[in-house]
């Protein structure tokens, strides 16, 4: 049998060494290029694009074949060309379009053709969106970044290793696989990048599959809102449409339409839709997003689709291109992603689609002449469905919560795979740059090279040492050095701070990063603290190995004496400490002593299963205050404010303890129900899911080794992040716990939660005006947080807040335990001020009465 398979292979080996190529360019009638001119094949339902230059290829087996060659703006051509075992070259001019003027009297009171239009292709859009069940295609995918004007130096930082031109050039091929409603699979079969030949593309096909179907289109990275789509069912309220005419291709009548805004500032597209006439679909889009709809990171994205019949009935994209434009810090640049869909297979939903009727109107007898003609009425007619195929195109095999899958060895291919399967030909830019930086390759990954530009990157600056923490790479070994800053701001570690238990302490601390190519890695970070007040040297070190980058694998090791605060949840920074210590007098910070050992362990089990464990042996020390410096001390009348470093708590007279040792585990397994992933040939990249994460956790000292504690505690948590469209997302977290078996326990055994009694905003997954200690507890718990981001969706509406892009955000927290009752908080802010800060107004009230009210300032992104 096997020899007979090896037969029938030599034979039509000779028909595929026949296959021929077609390629040739497509001009306007000044002889110009015209780039993305679609080309589309009616016998195999394929397609292709011409490239920035107008040109395109195309390898067709032998046989005759009819080629359509159409450009937004000119008239259609049809070319019957047969293809033979030789190359063929065919060039193609274009003619502009004539638009036809539908002959109408138009009248002051009339209303714009393209509102019928418009109104019929929004009727049916959920009919065309649906009209496959399944399909699947090939497609090919082109990006291309570049950089137009690059500075010298950011924010005083020299800039290397980047040039003017093409910064990143990368073409993949995909096998696309969609079922109804929305399960989707990709296989990139094919990848390039330039300059990596051991890379892989970071083109997603599955990502570029966007459809004006859809009511709101949601680009990743582009916006947190989303835009309207033009055929949207509230379309009306955020576009003006503007008739500009028909023409005519392949027999079908062509509506041009141009999209308009209704205000400036709304999350829409702007510039020319194409409906075909009668069926009221899609023929084309040239549609463009600015500032002005609230797109982020880039200046301006042009969209242009093609869509043509795959089937009798159903229409699908064959070509898609996205450009945009960038400028910031002195960089300027863009580039484009572009898709090209060829050998649809598709399992159509209706036997017969659905269809717009036009209602004669009743006739009424003529009172004034003036009067405007009634719009016209039409009745849908509902498609019939079609019969469930015996062998579906698609088996529900192909589909899992995996959504990419990169073929191991999609980067393998040669320059002669890749001149066969590239439907858009490479432009003389692209090709030097695959020639130069796959020359260079080499050079750029040596030791000489690489050491050049870590020489430049190493440099210390006085704003790295000082706030940000400074890295010095070895980047030809993969080793890393990462230094704290002298002062965190943002609430991280700082070398030097102030409390009144150690009064000034260096807190330094080195992280020591080894990777390996396979995306393994190990960390070491040794660390120092010494306080000058009590005198007192601390140390410890802590080691871990990240072992499968596809569960994310973690084991580390941890040990020494060190200093913590008792609340383990660390809920105020030492930065924030210390302008509250010398301020204020308010030592919120309440510290002790630990001489450990720890050992933990993480890992997905399953996909979207993971498990954390823990265990930690501890002898636990109090500490007293040795230091009352402020600059509060020695005005007259004046008491100091320092507090013992013991907290106060609600469900303990005294929350004082003496030394004692206690050996603690833990566990945690979280679980997020559908999550999606991708696989790559070194790692898995988790996604999300429309369900919340669960977690159940449990921690309990046990009385063994010489432990002083016993008690048992579990918890159940969820949380999510839920998107509302044009209304914003909404965040929220919440947990119960119970505690059991509480034979011997100290406070920093108890739940704590993350409080905050400064103007500096805490977490914005906890409390911002409960104490830090009162109400932590080791009886029942319930702990809930509700956060929701309008992104603008108020504020776009007022001029000045829309100009300086200002946000509007909401929040609410609650705690319920034996002593706090019903405590909740209710907060109303505003984010993204100058791009980073946010402010709060957040007001608490404890069983319904009024208990504080603050101003909270924090980051917001």
């Amino acid at each position: 049998m096997r020899f007979c398979y090896l037969l029938l292979l030599l034979l039509f080996l000779p028909a595929l060494a026949w296959a021929g190529t077609l390629r040739g360019r497509v001009t306007d009638e000044n002889n110009h290029g015209l780039p993305f001119a679609s080309i589309y094949i009616k016998e195999t339902a394929s397609g292709t694009a011409t490239n920035d230059q107008g040109l395109y290829q195309l390898a067709l087996a032998p046989g005759t074949y009819t080629i359509e060659f159409k450009y937004v703006g000119y008239r259609a051509h049809l070319e019957t060309v047969t293809i033979g075992a030789d190359d063929q070259e065919l060039n193609i001019t274009l003619q502009p379009e004539v638009l036809n003027l539908k002959e109408v009297v138009v009248r002051a009171t009339d209303e714009d053709p393209a509102y019928s239009i418009m109104r019929n292709a929004i009727r049916l859009r959920k009919y065309h969106r649906d009209e496959a069940l399944a399909w699947s295609a090939r497609v090919y995918m082109k990006s291309v970044a570049r950089m137009d004007k690059v500075p010298s130096k950011i924010l005083g930082i020299k800039v290397v290793d980047v040039d003017t031109g093409i910064v990143y050039l990368s073409e993949s091929v995909s096998e696309l696989a969609y079922k109804r409603p929305n399960k989707i699979h990709e296989r990139m079969i094919s990848s390039k990048v330039s300059g990596q030949k051991k890379g892989f593309s970071f083109n997603q096909a599955s990502e570029m599959n966007i459809s004006f179907y859809d009511p709101l289109l949601k680009v990743q990275g582009l916006s947190e809102r989303g835009f309207v789509s033009p055929l949207a069912n509230n379309a009306l309220f955020f576009y003006r449409f503007e008739y500009l005419g028909t023409f005519q291709e392949n027999g079908h009548t062509i509506n041009k339409i141009k999209v308009i805004p209704r205000r400036k500032n709304d999350p829409v597209f702007a510039g020319n839709i194409y409906i075909v006439d009668g069926t009221w679909r899609v023929h084309s889009t040239d549609l463009k997003l600015t500032k002005n709809a609230g797109i982020e990171f880039v200046d301006w994205i042009r969209v242009r689709q093609v869509y043509a019949p795959v089937t009798e009935q159903v229409w699908l994209p064959v070509s898609q291109r996205f450009d945009f434009e960038a400028a910031g810090l002195g960089f300027k640049g863009g580039g484009y992603a572009m898709g090209v869909y060829s050998k649809y297979k598709v399992q159509p939903a209706y036997a017969k689609p659905p269809k717009l009727e036009e209602v004669e109107p009743e006739e009424e007898p003529i009172i004034d002449a003036a009067k405007p003609p009634k719009k016209p009425k039409y009745k849908l007619v509902e498609p019939v469905q079609a019969p469930e195929p015996e062998q579906p195109v698609i088996s529900d095999k192909v589909f899992s919560k995996e959504v990419l899958l990169v073929e191991k060895g999609s980067n393998k291919r040669d320059s002669a795979y890749w001149a066969s399967v590239r439907p858009v030909p490479l432009t003389q830019e692209e090709v030097a740059d695959y020639h130069k930086k796959d020359s260079l390759e080499v050079i750029k990954n040596s030791r000489p090279y690489q050491d050049s530009l870590d020489a430049v990157r190493n440099k210390p600056s006085f704003g790295s040492f000082l706030l940000g923490g400074y890295t010095y790479s070895n980047t030809y070994e993969r080793k890393f050095y990462r230094f704290d800053p002298l002062l965190s701001l943002t609430g991280g570690p700082s070398i030097l701070q102030y409390n009144t238990v150690e009064g000034v302490a260096a807190d330094l601390r080195v992280e020591f990063v080894k990777r390996f190519e396979d995306r393994r890695s190990y960390t070491i970070e040794p660390a120092v603290r010494y306080g000058f007040s009590n005198e007192k040297l601390n140390g410890k070190l802590r080691m871990s190995y990240h072992f499968d980058p596809f569960k994310n694998s973690n084991i580390a090791v941890e040990g020494g004496r060190y200093v913590y605060q008792i609340n383990n949840l660390n809920p105020i920074s030492p930065f924030v400490n210390t302008l509250y210590s010398w301020l204020a007098e308010r030592n919120y910070m309440k510290l002790y002593q630990r001489d450990f050992g720890r050992i933990t362990y993480r890992s997905e089990l399953w996909n979207g299963v993971r498990l954390s464990l823990g265990a930690d042996y501890a002898h636990r020390m109090p500490l007293q205050n040795t230091a009352d410096f402020s600059f509060r001390k020695g005005m007259d009348d004046v008491e100091s404010r320092f507090t013992p470093n013991v907290p106060v708590n609600a469900e303990l007279a005294d929350a004082a303890f003496s030394p004692h040792q206690a050996l603690t585990v833990s566990a945690a397994l979280s679980f997020k129900p559908g999550q999606e992933y991708i696989t790559r040939p070194d790692d898995k990249i988790n996604l999300g899911s429309k369900y919340p994460t669960f977690t159940l956790s449990y921690r309990g000292g046990l009385k063994a080794l010489g432990g002083d504690v016993k008690y048992h505690t579990a918890a159940l948590s969820l949380s999510d992040d839920i998107s509302f469209g044009l209304l914003g997302r909404s965040k929220y977290s919440a947990i119960g716990g119970v505690f059991w078996g509480k034979e011997d326990m100290r406070l920093m055994d108890y739940k704590h939660f993350n409080g905050n009694r400064t103007l500096v905003a805490g977490v914005y997954n906890g409390f911002q005006l409960l104490d830090y200690y009162r109400y932590s507890t080791n009886n029942a718990y319930l702990e809930a947080h509700y956060e929701h981001h309008f992104n603008g969706f108020i504020f776009n509406k007022i001029p000045l807040f829309r100009k300086l892009k200002l946000q509007e955000v909401v929040s609410i927290n609650y705690l319920n335990t034996q002593q706090s009752r019903n405590y909740m908080e209710l907060g109303l802010g505003i984010e993204h001020i100058f791009k980073v800060l946010r402010v709060d107004f957040v007001t608490s009230f404890q069983e319904g009465n009024r208990a504080r009210t603050g101003l909270m300032v924090g980051f917001g992104f």
